[in-house]
């Protein structure tokens, strides 16, 4: 295909997927997909292959919707799709790992003749069960299971599923309200390529897609090609729930392939912290394409020259009915891991653990104001680990991508009240460059009666270290002036009025502190970022008491000091 009529091809339809998740999103129900952008959405073409995805997405969704494509065409084979169909399942095991996010699908026909694929997934507020927490111990505990089957008929909807799915969440009209959002999003992508088609005389996506796809392979097998074959480990240790969890990983580089083997990581939870592989893959994928191609296409392709194993059973390729529904707990420190292996031969393209896992907060019950049951849910992130060039980024969710929502939305949503939301000082790791900041989070419950609370929580034990001589973040916290202890991942009562103060963790640094211009220190003291008897301990930086500038002289005598050997 000419390079010119590919790069047309190719923009279009990337127009055409970012349309498809604008319409989503705009037409939402909730602030999880509206305003937090827990989604994704993306074209596949005949075959179940992913083509392009959207911009906004994040990749546990992404990237096992492109590898669970294949269970709907194995249980809905082209000859049994019609005009008009969309189909539907929350299966872990089949899309994103957990109950709360469903997966659409629509086919799209051109003359009469399926042609492509549409499909998002986006995390519902809602799907009954105990609702989102990690204190079940199956996964039938955690909602309403929904198998792969036809939300729409020929355009005719699925009534008695819907009307399931209202009697069995607490929050009915937001739950189907976003199914219809992912069903319109989806239909706005279709219309789309099919004039796609029209204007440029095709008859369907298959050529395009494997010229895509088929560069996006070569792309990645070259990248991986220009590392020294070998084997590359890495572990770190996740706080678990009853005991940490020890999660490793060896990469096996071999010309251009690699296989990512998470062999010798912790045997699976009794509760709801288990990942199933088709989310512990995306995440692979994920970690493994920042590192190497960032800079190429994420499709088909770019998964083809990986191969990843974790040992069935194991907290990585958990089996049914494995509970589930924290599985980014665990999830979400799978490319800090890669990065981690392949930091040794990738120093410049490689970032210290962060925060890692996404903190989550959700509350149920009898909203004060309105005098009715409600269920929210909304996010909340620490800082990302530092990179060998510069300081990680505050609050900010990296691998999840997910946006931190506003406080005023959280208020006027959920029956809770903001008290405080700040950066937190000295959260960032101390290296030549910081680890980013978390933030503090304090809020009040503004139930009419008990809440039940479940805070998502990790790193609470086990902060996110350092490389190359960095610092380790500050493990996060959770407190209430309730004398009410608030265990991370559990479900806990809190009576209204309880204040809980969240204190997200922070990244790691990179590099040894005393090497961190001086400059830059100084500066992190007058934006509150690092306290002043922090700068001196730790950066080995002096400031003068009235105006803070540098005492270069006191500085250079402290760093000296600091780097003789032990017993001079």
């Amino acid at each position: 295909m000419d390079q010119l009529v590919l790069d047309i091809l190719w923009s279009r339809l990337i127009a055409t997927v970012n349309e498809q998740a604008a319409a989503l999103m705009r037409s939402s129900f909730t602030s999880i997909v509206r305003d937090a952008g827990d989604l994704s959405a993306a074209v596949f073409d005949r075959r179940g292959r992913m083509v392009a995805q959207a911009v906004t997405g994040t990749p546990g969704h992404i990237n096992s919707m492109a590898t669970g494509m294949t269970h709907f065409l194995q249980r809905y084979p082209l000859d049994q799709l019609n005009d008009g169909d969309v189909l539907i399942t929350n299966d872990p095991w089949k899309t994103a790992s957990q109950l709360n996010d469903i997966t659409v699908v629509s086919p799209v026909f051109h003359r009469s003749r399926l042609v492509a694929f549409f499909a998002s997934c986006c995390h519902t507020q809602d799907i009954g069960g105990r609702g989102l927490s990690a204190d079940s111990k199956s996964v039938f505990e955690e909602g309403l299971i929904i198998p792969i089957m036809k939300l729409y008929d020929a355009g005719r909807p699925n009534e008695i599923l819907l009307e399931m799915l209202r009697t069995n969440v607490r929050t009915p009209e937001e739950a189907v309200g976003d199914l219809h959002s992912q069903v319109t999003g989806n239909k706005v992508g279709g219309r789309q390529l099919v004039r796609f088609l029209d204007e440029f005389g095709l008859e369907d996506i298959e050529a395009l897609s494997d010229a895509i796809t088929d560069r996006t392979e070569q792309g990645m097998r070259a990248r991986i090609r220009e590392l020294p074959d070998g084997l590359y480990r890495y572990s770190l240790q996740a706080d678990g729930i009853d005991h940490p969890l020890a999660l490793t990983v060896r990469i096996d580089v071999q010309g251009d392939r690699m296989i990512v083997d998470y062999d010798g990581s912790s045997g699976p939870s009794e509760l709801g912290i288990n990942v199933c592989l088709n989310y512990t893959k995306a995440y692979t994928t994920y970690g493994v394409k920042c590192v190497l191609s960032p800079d190429i296409p994420n499709n088909d392709g770019s998964f083809r020259p990986i191969e990843i194993r974790a040992p069935e059973g194991s907290i990585l390729n958990a089996q049914p009915p494995s509970a589930v529904c924290g599985r980014h707990l665990v999830g979400h420190y799978l490319p800090s891991l890669v990065m981690g292996a392949l930091s040794r031969v990738e120093p410049d393209n490689v970032m210290a653990p962060g925060a890692d896992a996404l903190w989550e907060s959700h509350i149920m019950g009898i909203d004060g104001r309105t005098g009715k049951e409600t269920a929210f849910t909304w996010f909340a992130s620490g800082g990302t680990g530092a990179l060998s060039d510069q300081d990680g980024m505050a609050a900010t969710a990296f691998p999840s991508g997910v946006a931190n929502v506003a406080a005023e939305v959280i208020e006027s949503l959920a029956p809770v009240r903001i008290l405080e939301r700040s950066l937190r000082t000295d959260s960032g790791g101390a290296g030549r460059f910081r680890g980013g900041l978390g933030q503090v989070l304090a809020f009040e419950v503004r139930t009419s009666g008990t809440a039940h609370f479940a805070g998502m929580y990790d790193r609470v034990h086990n902060a996110a270290p350092g490389l190359d001589g960095g610092l380790p973040g500050a493990p996060g916290g959770v407190t209430s002036d309730a004398n009410i202890e608030i265990e991370p991942k559990r479900i806990v009562q809190l009576r209204p009025g309880t204040i809980v103060r969240l204190e997200l963790p922070g990244g790691g640094g990179v590099g040894k502190p005393h090497e961190r211009d001086p400059e830059l220190v100084r500066a992190d003291v007058e934006n509150g970022y690092v306290a002043t008897g922090a700068a001196r301990d730790l950066y080995g930086v002096v400031l003068h008491p009235i105006d803070r500038s540098v005492d270069l002289a006191a500085t250079h005598s402290l760093r000296k000091q600091k780097a003789a050997p032990a017993g001079r």
